[in-house]
């Protein structure tokens, strides 16, 4: 890939991050009072990760090791993933845990990354139903994202959707 294409794909995924964090609001993160083994994995609750599975943390393992020797520069991948939890294309592996939770793991630390995410079909046909996805780094994985998809309604359903993923 020649230098000017990746300054290029840099800046257009800067300029869609911040535009989405311009019309969606920013939120500034307050220092929290709790001992570090409080916040280490929260109570399962309706915005909470579930526990990583001993299948994801295998994978995750195996993906690090098997890539230790590539030297990354900035990064910038995607995931197309349909509303079963198959890769439809793209980089990583997914994990589906639950009604609109999965996990999409790769080959190298992103827990330093940028993460975007929008609904979407993996076919060239059609716009995707409505409602709402969210994206984290996963926590106790540094090479897996979280992503939580929910109807128009806030409630958890499977829908499809591209995750994109920026690393310095």
């Amino acid at each position: 890939m020649s230098t000017s294409f990746r300054r290029k794909v840099a800046a257009v995924t800067f300029a869609v991050l911040g535009l989405s964090l311009a019309g969606g609001g920013i939120a500034i993160a307050q220092p929290s009072a709790k001992a570090p083994q409080e916040a280490v994995q929260p109570a399962r609750g309706t915005n909470a990760q579930p526990p990583v599975s001993a299948e994801s943390a295998r994978i995750a393992k195996a993906a690090l090791k098997a890539s230790a020797a590539t030297p990354l520069v900035a990064t910038n991948v995607f995931t197309v993933v349909n509303s079963n939890g198959t890769k439809a294309r793209g980089s990583g592996t997914v994990v589906k845990y639950g009604v609109g939770e999965y996990e999409v793991i790769f080959g190298y630390n992103v827990s330093a990354g940028a993460f975007l995410a929008t609904l979407s079909l993996s076919g060239s046909c059609c716009i995707p139903p409505g409602g709402e996805v969210s994206v984290a780094p996963r926590l106790l994985t540094p090479n897996a994202v979280f992503v939580q998809t929910r109807n128009s309604a806030g409630a958890p359903a499977n829908l499809g959707f591209t995750l994109l993923t920026h690393t310095p």
